[in-house]
């Protein structure tokens, strides 16, 4: 394979950063992704480790930190908003050690899109429906477009993976439900705004936060326990907000008036908190990168980090292997499968700090959390999980890359 020529299913974080590496040695890539445009919607997210260090190689440092926030303090309030507990941002930074930065996760894909867009080409507004292994590679339907052979296909299209279920199976035998629900919307003209602070208010198994942003926007995170999903269809808007509403009409604080908000807004990010755990993350010539094969659920902090790292791996094997994909995706996972796995731990653990279920666990929480303040403590608690313990290979170019 002098050009290989590979699908991506998924224009997310994954997706993108994986077309990017590949162009760069050489591949010859089609990005495919089912909405109709790019997403840019979505929540705040925290960024460092190795996905900053790849961010930076792939020269988007400059526009990542301008549009980004410097978050100050982690406040969390009682139903009166009285502080009764949180640290400052500072301690996050200085264990990352400056490389540390906050913002929407629909700018992080952007930036990416935007690098990878020119060298690839880009398909919105349809999805692969069905991918079959023919002898000169991977013969795969689409939902409009015809028919097309490609050498290799990739999976990076999220947590509910299309092409994990075309090739893998069920998403129940993968997915671990972790017994929480998240929701994320924006609204304008919020008040009270607090810049530069995320203020979090909880009560036994829920939890709603806001976030002061650019041009008078504020984000709104909630978190609640579910024993059990609620039914619910991916794009049904009434009823995640009635789930809401039910969850959050009595539970105090600002409640009322972000659920006023949320009445008057088009657009939520309704989901659980899964993660995915897979035995195997290729089967022939079809692979899975990012939340397709690994996802360490939204609250475990780092899904767009661990995103691009998986696929800086996985096109820095493939373009290695020199034509052998098998050899590639079985180092990609043998690398990678360690880290992913702990961070998977670790995430799971940390889920539940989010909405404890019974005011001692709030407490307890909120005690710990003042804590922080002090260095060495903060680095004793969350070091060992802000900290990437992975040392990436350094993937030469290939010479007459694209």
């Amino acid at each position: 394979m002098a050009h290989p020529t590979v699908l991506i299913s998924g224009i997310g974080i994954a997706g993108p950063t994986l077309a990017y590496w590949l162009a760069a040695r050489g591949f010859k890539v089609t990005l495919v992704e089912r909405a109709p445009r790019l997403r840019t919607s979505g929540y705040v997210i925290d960024f460092w480790g190795r996905g900053y260090d790849i961010a930076e190689q792939m020269g988007l440092l400059p526009e990542l930190i301008g549009k980004g926030y410097r978050v100050e303090t982690l406040r969390f309030v009682d139903e009166r908003g009285h502080r009764v507990g949180g640290f400052k941002a500072d301690v996050f930074r200085s264990l990352a050690g400056g490389r540390f930065v906050s913002l929407p996760r629909g700018d992080l894909a952007e930036l990416i899109f935007r690098a990878a867009a020119h060298r690839c080409e880009v398909i919105f507004g349809d999805s692969i429906v069905g991918v079959e292994e023919v002898k000169e590679g991977v013969r795969a339907r689409f939902e409009h477009a015809a028919p097309r052979s490609f050498d290799l296909v990739v999976g990076a299209d999220g947590l509910h993976s299309q092409m994990r279920r075309l090739v893998f199976g069920s998403e129940a035998s993968v997915e671990r439900y972790l017994g929480y629900m998240v929701a994320a919307f924006e609204t304008t003209g919020y008040r009270p705004r607090d810049e530069g602070v995320y203020v979090s208010y909880a009560v036994p198994g829920k939890q709603v936060a806001r976030f002061a942003m650019r041009d008078d926007r504020t984000l709104f995170l909630f978190v609640f326990a579910a024993a059990t999903p609620p039914a619910v269809e991916p794009h049904d808007l009434a009823t995640q907000k009635a789930i809401l509403r039910g969850e959050f009409g009595e539970a105090g604080w600002e409640c009322p008036a972000i659920l006023a908000a949320l009445d008057r807004c088009t657009e939520l990010y309704f989901d659980r908190v899964s993660q995915i755990r897979m035995d195997g993350w290729s089967q022939g010539r079809v692979a899975l990168v990012g939340d397709a094969a690994f996802c360490p659920s939204l609250l475990a902090g780092q899904g767009s980090a661990l995103a691009m790292i998986g696929a800086y791996v996985l096109a820095g094997e493939l373009a290695r292997a020199g034509g052998q994909y098998e050899a590639a995706y079985r180092s990609y996972e043998a690398l990678l499968r360690p880290f992913i796995d702990g961070k998977q731990r670790a995430g799971a653990r940390f889920a539940a700090s989010f909405a404890p279920h019974t005011r001692l666990g709030l407490l307890l929480r909120n005690q710990i959390s003042k804590a922080f303040r002090l260095p060495l403590i903060a680095h004793l608690l969350m070091g060992r999980s802000l900290l990437d313990r992975i040392s990436l290979p350094d993937y030469p170019p290939t010479p007459d890359a694209a």
